[in-house]
Formats: C-alpha cells, structure tokens, sequence
C-alpha cells in the first residue's frame, strides 16, 4: 500500500488513520513545491493533481473521506468506527463539515484561482480566512466536539481528519487559545503514538 501525500496537508490524515490501524504504508511525498502534483506522471495517478492517493491491490483510492473509511474498514478492531447508525452519521457529518467548508475557507488563503481570476478577487479571499476559520472553528468547538473527541471518549477517523484541519488555524490568523475544546483536542491528539509516527516521518 502507498500513500501520495504532501506534507502539512489533509493527506496526513490518511497517514493518522493508517498509523492508528496499524496497517503498513509506504509514504510517497509528492513535491509541491516543484509542482509535482500538476505533472502527467503523477496525474497517471491522480488526474485530480492533489493528494491523498492510495494504492491499494484494487487500484488508486483518492477523497481523504473515502480513504478514511477504507482504513477502518480494513481494520475494524481498530474501533475507528462506531457501530451505531447515529454515531457513525454524526462523525461523518463532522467528515463532511470539513471538507465541505472548513477545508474550503482554508483554501481561499492560496488556492483562489479555483474560484476567481483576478488579482483583486485573490487577495479578498485571502483577507478573509481568518474571518472564516474562526466562524468553523467556533462551529466545532460549540458541535463537533463532544468530548475529548469528536464523538466523546472514543477517537474515530474524524479525529484524523480534524486534527490536521486544525493544525493550519494558527497560520490562518486563528488563535488556538481562543478555542480551549480545539486546544485540548491537539493537546490530546499531539500525545497519540499516531501523531507522534507522522511527527517522526516529517510528514506533518
């Protein structure tokens, strides 16, 4: 199994997720600074050109959300999923909160050539990820914790996803401190082997 990824990047939480299921993988670091992603050979195997990508016996798996649930479904001893038709429905709408807009309010910061082609255009969404971080930021803090993880004492695979969502706020002008569930949440997360594994690869 290889995982493309780029460090600092939402494919960490794919990374978290394999560490936490103890499944080997082999990280294969896409170089975005050379653009990487953007060339044929990567786009063999991800037309998209971003990361995660996962190769797996069955071919390529991209969606940080689709690879999640294909860790915990290879791994289900792991209990990186709940039984429970609620439960397992609320940590997906935690998953689909983040990719559906927190990730997207961080991606305005660099990324605003997808949704605009003017200079001007570029820096206002700039000039407002730190207005819409917090906002998400506030929504997890006040919905999406209901513990010390999401789904209260017991980490699932939204954990891995909000972990590295939460990673980029200080460097988009959000103060951590500000949110003490979503500072105890990193605190708590920070001391999991998991963590500490992508830590010592250099990954995140």
């Amino acid at each position: 199994m290889q995982l493309y990824y780029a460090p600092g990047t939402i494919s960490i939480a794919v990374a978290i997720a394999l560490e936490e299921a103890g499944i080997t993988y082999e990280a294969v670091n896409v170089d975005f600074a050379s653009a990487e992603q953007t060339k044929p050979a990567y786009g063999q195997i991800n037309p998209k050109g971003r990361v995660p990508a996962l190769a797996v016996e069955g071919g390529i798996l991209t969606e940080t959300g689709a690879l999640l649930d294909y860790i915990a479904d290879l791994a289900p001893d792991a209990g990186l999923r709940p039984e429970d038709p609620v439960l397992k429905a609320r940590m997906r709408e935690v998953m689909y909160y983040l990719a559906s807009t927190m990730h997207v309010n961080h991606a305005h910061k660099m990324r605003g050539s997808r949704w605009a082609s003017q200079q001007s255009s570029f820096e206002d969404m700039t000039a407002k990820v730190p207005e819409t971080m917090a906002a998400s930021a506030a929504y997890i803090s006040e919905n999406g914790l209901k513990g010390p993880f999401v789904l209260g004492d017991e980490i699932s695979i939204a954990d891995c996803y909000l972990f590295v969502v939460c990673s980029w706020l200080e460097g988009d002008g959000v103060s951590v401190a500000d949110y003490p569930k979503i500072r105890d949440f990193m605190a708590t997360m920070d001391q999991r082997p998991s963590v500490r594994a992508v830590r010592a690869k250099g990954m995140l």
